[in-house]
């Protein structure tokens, strides 16, 4: 009699922990739609964030210009390697209208400032401190990923691979005013 006892609890309480993952995983997915995935043609979510001196860019004061608009983290290998691609590209296109806002995923001013400093890059450098906020908004996963934006404010593609110097240039033509 004991042991029916035992596994009718140990099976009421493995039915509860299904119910709970279930009932979580629909209300995840619930939740995500009512954010919206971002895709091709959407207008772009406008949002603030400072650069490392802190002024503040705003996504709305580059309308009227392309907008490479890349997301990642010191860590980040794939990171590191199309940051120097990133700064070749912006010296030849950012008198034609096109502008790169590199969004660090919530790292230390200290940590960005050194990797600023060792690519020499000089296009803006912007920190998502909570990591939610403009990366929540523009629904980022694996890093880098990078979003370009037209003068009118449109996504016109989301890349989440590595990019090699060629994609950048051809990325920064697409989007070119």
């Amino acid at each position: 009699m004991q042991k029916k006892k035992r596994r009718l609890v140990l099976r009421t309480i493995v039915l509860i922990l299904l119910f709970a993952a279930v009932g979580y995983s629909l209300y995840s997915n619930l939740t995500q739609e009512k954010r919206g995935i971002l895709a091709v043609g959407d207008q772009a979510p406008n949002f603030a964030l400072e650069d490392m001196e802190g002024n503040v860019h705003k996504l709305s004061d580059y309308r009227g210009q392309g907008v490479f608009l890349n997301f990642w983290g010191t860590w980040c290998k794939p990171c590191e390697k199309e940051m120097p691609y990133m700064e070749n590209q912006y010296s030849y296109f950012k008198d034609d209208g096109v502008q790169i806002l590199a969004v660090n995923v919530g790292e230390s001013r200290m940590a960005v400032n050194q990797f600023i400093n060792q690519y020499g890059l000089s296009f803006p450098v912007l920190r998502d401190l909570k990591s939610t906020e403009v990366q929540g908004a523009y629904n980022i996963g694996p890093l880098p990923t990078t979003i370009l934006i037209n003068p009118e404010g449109k996504i016109v593609e989301i890349i989440t691979t590595t990019m090699s110097e060629d994609k950048v240039r051809e990325s920064m033509e697409k989007i070119m005013p």
